[in-house]
């Protein structure tokens, strides 16, 4: 594994890091996994350490993978609801920030804004992590391609195909991550549900550079020859509004097994960042059955999550 010095960095998204950090990160992810399956008495890395968890939006695997992978190397986690602090009420986020700061060793944002998580990293002096906002999911999508590589070896050159909503968080993370790693990424959603020109853009000398394949499309058939097809809820956190407009218009890009066999790969996994609602993004039959590898992931987030606060901490 290759060394790179990532003590002191905040994750608000992968456009700030490079390839040779992100690669680092995988194989470090890789080792802390390793570890975790050979048992014995946990090393402790985090002893005297404490990590601030704020959470304006539910969470399930990101609050879980964050505390189970702090608390059992010593550290100790703090979780505070926006029931439990003021996070820009009566003070000020730059201010919340200066003083969680001087008390924490790292923070954790999970919310809507992505100007929020980047004014806790501008003001508070120590690294923070993006736990996913309304723009990018960063942690997801490193245990995404952990879990692609477990299955088939190194991610550059393999094709991964996402299909339903193209402009949500994920997406966009995938976006970033791919271009740079050298991963075939296809978007199949409707015309209505495509990605915002301004990330397509930074992605485009990216995907060029690395030789990744960036590909927006309507046709369902473009998920041929892909190693993974992934999908999420018809409808994020925030958006429960649209709820049926997005049913009507996503109902054709269910991913099914007849999707699946578009593939015309016998080896082609399915992926989904979870939570998953059966019967509409995904048939119970695909997430369920023996393609699918939505449990590696969601267990790879505890592992890719530690492996980012051992770098950024330098407690490696």
């Amino acid at each position: 594994m290759n060394s790179c010095d990532l003590k002191g960095r905040s994750l608000l998204s992968w456009l700030d890091y490079t390839p040779q950090e992100i690669r680092f990160l995988l194989d470090l992810s890789k080792q802390v996994k390793e570890e975790a399956k050979a048992g014995g008495d946990p090393k402790r890395r985090f002893t005297g350490k404490t990590l601030a968890l704020l959470f304006e939006k539910r969470s399930t695997r990101t609050r879980c993978a964050f505390e189970t992978a702090f608390g059992e190397e010593g550290g100790h986690p703090v979780f505070l609801s926006m029931d439990d602090i003021q996070l820009g009420a009566k003070e000020s986020l730059e201010d919340t920030a200066r003083v969680l700061g001087r008390m924490f060793t790292a923070i954790q944002f999970r919310g809507f804004k992505q100007s929020t998580v980047e004014t806790l990293a501008a003001y508070s002096g120590v690294p923070v992590y993006n736990g996913l906002t309304d723009s990018f999911h960063p942690t997801q999508v490193l245990a995404d391609i952990m879990t692609l590589e477990e299955y088939f070896g190194p991610s550059a050159g393999k094709k991964l195909c996402f299909v339903g909503d193209g402009r949500n968080n994920v997406v966009r993370s995938l976006m970033v991550i791919c271009s740079k790693l050298g991963v075939h990424f296809t978007i199949v959603t409707p015309a209505e549900l495509k990605p915002e020109w301004d990330v397509v853009e930074k992605c485009a000398p990216l995907s060029a550079e690395s030789g990744a394949a960036l590909r927006v499309t309507e046709d369902t058939a473009e998920v041929e020859w892909a190693n993974a097809v992934y999908t999420d809820v018809w409808t994020s956190m925030g958006e429960e509004d649209k709820k049926a407009e997005r049913a009507a218009l996503l109902r054709p890009y269910q991913v099914n097994p007849a999707l699946m066999a578009k593939t015309r790969r016998g080896d082609t996994i399915f992926l989904h960042c979870l939570p998953a609602v059966k019967g509409e993004e995904v048939s119970a039959d695909v997430i369920d059955g023996p393609s699918s590898r939505a449990w590696d992931q969601a267990e790879n987030r505890k592992h890719t999550i530690k492996a980012i606060m051992l770098a950024t901490l330098g407690c490696i």
